[in-house]
């Protein structure tokens, strides 16, 4: 008789670990997600109106550095060759991202060479922060005080909700300047979209004859004793009921319009300045320039502090939340047969990549060791 496993949430965390559980023919799989639909915060659908392919829960562009990742995601989809290019718009005019040197020149009026730019950009930072306590103070350090109230301080505040003074300096952690004219948002060696988008990806990774997949289905910890072991993907908090008070998450709250032609001329533009409520536009048909649309389907991206009705999106994780998180840790510790996986259930920041590349890692260590020792964590938060 097969091992009945439990996977709650149908994300890519969820959806990995089940495949690859279920291809060694040993467990019997069943995955629970309260939504109505898989893929999590990657779900995409066909728009209604204009036919053009939605990122539902805000833009997300597929990019890695590790082969076996790029390839197991390849297995399930075609991509269509995607480069991610985003624009700023700020109170000294628009700009490409990350800081370029094409950003740099134009930011400053000058015709800088890269040893020039990276003599010049040098001599803006503040000499006086010699260990920076904050993101404010890691901002002033390296890129001085012009580059950091145009491109930093009010998109930050406006996307975390908080001063850039109260934020960890951890969030910059490397200077996000490039020294020539590479305009391309991520360094990763892999970069695409799905053509029919990441719902129909996931939903083939849980095709298998020993996954059995139930939407809109809500697990509770008391569920848990019907199966050998269950991997939690939701709220860590969550699961246990919030019952030593709430983590902090922000979420998101989108704006959509439609319009005729192109809107914007890129994918992505973001809104730096404070007095412009919202983050960022995204303009979903150029996510897909190998199709055609007349119309284009455009969202207002606004950050807030999640409440208990809001998708929660990412940790806020100020140092209230750290103190709290390692108590819900101390409280997984004393379970028995239950792993917390994702970004949700370990309480860190992760993109796709990452999600997909710690769910291959952990399947292969759960294949190689006891079920009474399978490990509380994909990844132990700290």
């Amino acid at each position: 008789m097969k091992t009945k496993i439990a996977i709650v949430g149908a994300g890519f965390a969820g959806a990995v670990l089940a495949r690859e559980l279920a291809e060694s023919g040993n467990y019997d799989i069943h995955v629970f997600d309260a939504r109505n639909h898989v893929a999590g915060n990657c779900h995409t659908k066909r728009d209604e109106e204009t036919g053009v392919m939605i990122h539902e829960y805000g833009p997300h562009i597929f990019h890695t550095s590790r082969e076996d990742v790029w390839d197991y995601v390849n297995r399930y989809g075609k991509f269509g060759q995607y480069v991610n290019r985003v624009k700023a718009v700020t109170a000294r005019g628009v700009f490409s991202l990350p800081i370029n040197l094409l950003t740099i020149n134009q930011f400053f009026g000058k015709k800088m060479t890269p040893p020039e730019a990276r003599d010049f950009v040098g001599s803006l930072g503040d000499r006086t922060i010699t260990e920076p306590k904050s993101f404010e103070d890691q901002a002033l350090k390296f890129l001085g005080r012009e580059f950091y109230e145009n491109f930093f301080y009010g998109y930050t505040k406006k996307q975390w909700g908080v001063e850039p003074s109260e934020l960890p300096a951890s969030i910059l952690q490397r200077l996000p300047v490039r020294f020539n004219y590479d305009d391309n948002y991520y360094a990763s060696k892999y970069q695409g979209i799905p053509v029919d988008g990441y719902t129909a990806i996931v939903e083939k990774i849980l095709d298998h004859d020993d996954i059995k997949v139930s939407v809109g289905a809500r697990f509770t910890a008391d569920m848990k004793s019907s199966y050998a072991h269950t991997f939690y993907s939701g709220p860590m908090d969550g699961y246990f009921g919030f019952k030593l008070g709430r983590l902090q998450y922000r979420s998101l709250v989108f704006e959509k319009f439609v319009e005729s032609g192109d809107y914007q001329g890129n994918p992505v533009i973001n809104y730096c300045e404070e007095s412009v409520p919202y983050t960022r536009i995204s303009e979903h048909k150029n996510f897909t320039p190998w199709e055609q649309h007349d119309q284009t389907v455009c969202f207002r991206e606004y950050s807030k502090l999640a409440d208990e009705n809001d998708t929660p999106y990412y940790p806020l994780r100020l140092q209230g939340d750290k103190e709290l998180l390692m108590k819900y840790v101390d409280l997984a510790d004393q379970e028995q047969g239950l792993t917390f996986i994702g970004r949700l259930g370990t309480y860190r920041y992760l993109d796709m990549h990452m999600v997909i590349g710690e769910s291959l890692d952990l399947a292969k260590q759960l294949l190689q060791t006891k079920l009474e020792d399978w490990p509380k964590f994909s990844q132990r938060p700290a």
